[in-house]
């Protein structure tokens, strides 16, 4: 699948709206998730409000993608309650989608959507993990790595997928047409 979007440096009111419906829609799934109890280690999420991260990635581009996530990761942590969040999810988000941006601008599509959701769901996990530990001043987290990265790998597959699929169902002239919308204003 070729990238749908084209190089811009400007914001309009179409492009302003589209990832605002993105980064509410990333909103919702980042507080839907925080309702369930942590996978298999403490705190250890799937990270679905990923897949709007991405896909803000592949359809609108890099500056947007960071914007979705400093926004949602932001907000989220205040309707959530967790201030706390900040501190790791956006430094943990930060650094992943700009390892997605890197990978996206200069390897894809010699990788796939998949690989690349996987090495970023690692990469946040990984950083997640490190903060933590600086933090906390608990370095025996770090035994916690390798079970990181094995669930990173998992929710970056999940991840990966539902972005193919969504760039794969609908159908190719809304991306374009949104695309090209975007660019002609």
């Amino acid at each position: 699948m070729k990238n749908l979007r084209k190089k811009t440096s400007y914001f309009s009111a179409r492009r302003v709206a589209t990832l605002a419906v993105l980064t509410a829609m990333g909103l919702i799934m980042f507080m839907v998730e925080s309702l369930f109890p942590p996978l298999f280690l403490p705190g250890a999420k799937m990270g679905l409000s990923n897949i709007f991260s991405l896909l803000t990635l592949f359809v609108l581009g890099p500056t947007e993608a960071i914007i979705l996530v400093v926004i949602r990761t932001t907000l989220g942590s205040i309707f959530t309650g967790n201030i706390s969040t900040i501190m790791y999810s956006l430094t943990a988000g930060l650094v992943s989608v700009v390892v997605s941006v890197i990978l996206v601008e200069f390897i894809y599509p010699k990788v796939s959507i998949v690989a690349i959701s996987v090495v970023a769901a690692v990469m946040h996990n990984l950083t997640q993990n490190i903060v933590f530990c600086l933090v906390s001043n608990t370095p025996e987290m770090f035994s916690y790595m390798p079970w990181l990265a094995l669930l990173g790998v998992v929710a970056g597959i999940i991840v990966g997928f539902a972005v193919w699929f969504i760039l794969r169902a609908v159908p190719t002239r809304i991306f374009v047409g949104v695309a090209d919308q975007l660019e002609t204003e």
